[in-house]
């Protein structure tokens, strides 16, 4: 019998317009998860919180003469520099007040390991350290997983990536999420990326 789970993918303020790392039309999203939350008759509903200290290697200020966009090695990884976002405990890091948390069963932060970046919910970008979320569902025998929000390139990709991993059927519910696409074409690969791996895209 199959159960299923919704992961929220950082719907947090420095992610929205206005925010430090603003997504074109990331609050867009907002309505449609809600409505997702309220609709979807999912078992479980957990969100993911980019949670970063205040000195995390993936901020250029990190870097003497770096700016957001370069590229430097980060946990033996390459890593984007990115502005100072999502620090935990700041406006920034607080979930949208417009997204629904009343049916959210669990919160994971990530990001808060500052020698290597985490864009996925279930484990940092080198794939050493579990969030614990992979765990939790398996825990909550959850078999199918639905991914919705903010970005569809970065942390959402990688989210359904990893969940497909876990050997979770993963979909990710295309319309509920929005991209940085730094490259103008890069959510349309990462789309293609995950259709690749056997994530399906609704």
């Amino acid at each position: 019998m199959s159960k299923k789970a919704l992961i929220i993918v950082d719907v947090q303020n420095d992610f929205c317009p206005g925010g430090a790392l603003a997504v074109p039309d990331g609050h867009l999203v907002v309505p449609i998860i809600n409505d997702l939350q309220e609709n979807g008759n999912f078992d479980v509903i957990v969100a993911t919180q980019d949670w970063h200290p205040a000195n995390h290697g993936s901020f250029a200020s990190a870097h003497e003469g770096k700016s957001p966009g370069d590229i430097v090695l980060l946990g033996g990884l390459p890593q984007i520099l990115w502005p100072d976002h999502c620090v935990q405990f700041t406006p920034g890091s607080e979930f949208v007040e417009s997204l629904n948390t009343e049916r959210i069963q669990k919160i994971v932060q990530k990001g808060t390991d500052p020698g290597i970046d985490s864009y996925s919910g279930l484990n940092d970008n080198g794939h050493k350290n579990s969030t614990g979320l992979g765990e939790f569902l398996k825990e909550n025998e959850i078999t199918d997983v639905h991914i919705a929000g903010l970005a569809t390139d970065y942390c959402v990709k990688f989210t359904a990536l990893d969940s497909h991993e876990f050997g979770f059927k993963t979909s990710v519910v295309v319309g509920a999420c929005r991209g940085v696409n730094l490259i103008p074409t890069d959510v349309d690969n990462a789309l293609r990326d995950l259709r690749i791996a056997g994530v399906d895209l609704l």
